[in-house]
């Protein structure tokens, strides 16, 4: 049926596509030896999704949850060797996580059952120490996972599960599974844990009435994991998507996983279930912090059959291009995954040094994520209430009001296109041209203003073909072009100032054979008050701007013009009564200064910063450095494109000191650390360490000890204060661990803070 109404969409089929029947259109193109390039491209554009991905591309904007002994102890990574007691929470509100991820838009949320410590959060068979029946939660009865399946059912959302394959519990501990070189014996899947070492064939007695049994051959922690997941995919569903983190922070043994077998498991137990990350369906953005590639393919090279592939970590920024085919044996479609959390960090830690990202950063990662070929996943951690801290759950309410006030109005409505079946709003109708470009235009029921302009390709049928587009608007009597784009895939959000227009011309200019459009609609989005810059030099001037956004392609800001910024020093929240901004501001002793911007009686979002002491006379030293170019003054000079780095060659192992003369002695209550910005690397960047402050220079007390987690893949500033404030004229940087076991340490950039 869909074959045929394509047929009758279309407008005619273009030369090169005579050959490409829907019979030749699947998840997976072998690449042959005898393929000129133009075949490759050719199949390439015949990768489609399955209809798991599918169904993944639609669900949009979805939740992250990170929670357990981490939460109570501030860490990032735990060690595995916490008191499970640590485990604290007097209630757990999972109908209030449910509810406010609900409103921002969300459709699935995945929860961290069991991270990185080893520590599960539902009632497990299998582990008698890391495990909340170990907790004070609910006297050990809790189950976090019974509690969210059924909020999550009860708000609408679907489910997903998050089970780390590394367990440093089972690494440390002396009888753990972990690299304990067990030998591979045949196991049911159910195991009775009674019997699990002694009988792994015997299968669990209460598996559920009609559950399958696994027969599978493995060590003793393939069968712990395989058992966990038995327990998940059988006792919380359903379940819509499993989180393989390919994070290690030790391994032992040479463990290996089976993961075909997991595969296989998660296949029978949840078939509508994605596997993520470490797995055949949906793939690692990259990053987290929230970064975007301009131009997203979901359809990749391949060196080895999927069966075969390990599903290494693609960081880099052309993953699908022409040049990027060349050489691969097999075509295979793979979304991305954008994931990010609302605060620096994926579990909490406090609410006073934990920033979180304000609704203006969320709405602009969901524009460049969703409107950029993929699913957004943003990670809210609760607190140790078990709820969602205010900024955070403030930020998901107004980003899903932003979303919806944007998204929820098609302007298109009730429009007339040059093409039929691009305004029907379904994705099994499509608009293809005779050959690898073409164009359409969009006439509006009447002139109205817009900013933005959706496009949707039917990847479900014809695979993700465009390369370069255009968009123009019909203003004053001719066409202006307002916005330009390469890649469309599942989505595209062409973001382009305001104009005030009744139609619209969108034309393809490169493609992979003939480009088939599935849909487009056109929106406004009301941009508030635009948030506020704050940025200090080393006299301790503070200067405001707008943060004005920035679209690729042919996009442009917004106008600034009539926006007042109105600040304060004194810990108070601004109004339109506060001091306006006209020059810097004096802050010769630090603080804290909030600013916002208002547009009539409409305020933006609230801009929190806490001003350093001024840097002005400093004299600063270091153990180790590797030249001038890399000199310890780097840290200090106020450009986060320099850095401090110890030496590369022959490096000290740490601990490595950075020691700075204030000049006079003043109170402290913290610093401020900006790792290296240059490249994505581990090299320099301190994960944990010490800060000691001193009278003299050389008796040093300490003040505080600090762990900076997720450094790496999200290396944004981060603050770290003291338990109470100290008084000296120097301060000292000790640092103790580099990221991913690095020899050396450094710094873009130190503040230290006033109390």
């Amino acid at each position: 049926m869909c074959f045929v109404r394509w047929f009758l969409l279309s407008l005619s089929i273009p030369l090169s596509a005579v050959w490409a029947h829907a019979a030749d259109f699947s998840n997976l193109q072998p690449v042959l030896a005898t393929d000129t390039p133009e075949q490759v491209v050719a199949k390439a554009a015949q990768v489609i999704p399955t209809p798991r991905q599918m169904d993944y591309h639609r669900r949009e904007f979805i939740g992250f949850i990170h929670f357990g002994p981490n939460t109570f102890s501030g860490r990032e990574w735990g060690s595995g060797m916490e008191d499970p007691a640590s485990f604290a929470p007097a209630q757990v509100d999972t109908d209030d996580w449910c509810r406010h991820m609900k409103a921002a838009g969300m459709t699935l949320v995945v929860m961290t059952f069991k991270h990185h410590d080893g520590y599960v959060l539902w009632q497990s068979r299998y582990e008698n120490h890391q495990t909340i029946r170990n907790s004070p939660y609910q006297n050990g009865k809790g189950d976090i996972a019974r509690e969210l399946s059924r909020s999550c059912a009860k708000f609408g959302l679907k489910f997903g599960i998050y089970i780390s394959p590394a367990d440093l519990y089972q690494i440390e501990s002396p009888r753990g599974l972990y690299g304990n070189a067990s030998p591979y014996r045949e196991s049911a899947i159910p195991t009775d844990p009674a019997a699990f070492h002694a009988d792994p064939g015997k299968v669990r007695a209460d598996r559920p009435a009609g559950a399958p049994v696994f027969r599978m051959t493995c060590d003793d922690y393939n069968r712990y994991m395989l058992n966990q997941l038995y327990e998940l995919l059988t006792d919380y569903g359903p379940v819509h998507e499993v989180w393989f983190d390919g994070a290690h922070p030790k391994q032992k043994g040479g463990q290996k996983y089976t993961y075909q077998d997991w595969y296989a498991l998660i296949r029978k137990l949840a078939p509508e279930a994605l596997i993520f990350g470490k797995g055949p369906d949906i793939r690692w953005c990259g990053n987290e912090a929230g970064a975007t590639r301009d131009t997203e393919w979901n359809v990749l090279p391949m060196a080895v059959h999927p069966d075969q592939c390990d599903w290494p970590d693609l960081t880099d920024k052309d993953l699908g291009s022409r040049a990027r085919l060349a050489g691969a044996k097999f075509l295979y479609y793979l979304p991305a995954e954008t994931n990010t959390s609302i605060r620096h960090g994926w579990f909490f830690r406090n609410d006073t040094e934990q920033t979180v990202r304000s609704a203006d950063d969320v709405f602009d990662i969901y524009e460049r994520s969703v409107g950029g070929n993929s699913v957004f996943m943003l990670n809210v951690p609760p607190n140790r209430e078990g709820r969602f801290s205010k900024r955070d759950a403030d930020c998901l309410i107004e980003t899903g009001r932003r979303i919806r006030a944007t998204y929820g109005v098609n302007l298109a409505e009730g429009a007339k296109a040059s093409a039929t079946g691009l305004l029907d709003q379904r994705d099994d109708t499509f608009w293809q041209p005779a050959g690898e470009s073409g164009e359409i235009t969009v006439q509006l029921a009447k002139a109205a203003e817009a900013n933005r302009f959706v496009i949707q390709e039917a990847i479900a049928l014809r695979g993700q073909r465009v390369e370069k587009h255009a968009l123009d608007a019909w203003v004053e009597g001719s066409w202006k072009e307002v916005a330009t784009g390469t890649t469309i895939g599942y989505k595209k959000i062409l973001r382009f100032a305001p104009v005030v227009t009744d139609r619209f011309r969108l034309r393809i200019q490169e493609s992979r054979l003939s480009p088939a459009i599935a849909g487009v609609s056109v929106h406004f989005h009301a941009q508030p008050p635009l948030p506020v810059r704050a940025s200090s030099d080393a006299a301790g001037l503070v200067t405001l701007s707008l943060d004005q956004p920035k679209f690729t392609g042919k996009g442009a800001g917004f106008e600034s013009a009539g926006l007042r910024i109105h600040y304060t020093t004194d810990g108070s929240d601004p109004t339109m009564a506060s001091p306006v901004y006209q020059n810097p501001v004096p802050m010769p002793d630090g603080g804290t200064l909030k600013a916002r911007s208002f547009a009539g009686g409409q305020a933006g979002s609230l801009c929190t910063r806490r001003i350093g002491i001024p840097r002005s006379g400093w004299k600063v030293s270091a153990s180790s450095e590797h030249d001038a170019t890399y000199g310890a003054a780097k840290a200090v000079d106020g450009d986060p494109a320099t850095f401090w780095h110890t030496r590369w060659d022959d490096p000290p192992s740490h601990p490595h000191r950075l020691a700075i003369d204030l000049g006079k002695t003043r109170g402290i209550a913290g610093i401020t650390y900006l790792p290296r910005q240059d490249k994505r690397v581990p090299d320099s960047m301190i994960e944990a360490g010490i800060v000691e402050v001193s009278d003299d220079g050389t008796n040093w007390t300490e003040a505080g000890s600090f762990v900076f987690g997720n450094l790496l893949n999200d290396p944004a500033e981060r603050t770290f204060l003291f338990p109470k404030p100290v008084r000296g004229s120097h301060l000292r940087l000790v640092s103790t661990r580099g990221v991913a076991g690095k020899p050396y340490a450094g710094a873009a950039e130190i503040g230290v803070l006033a109390p």
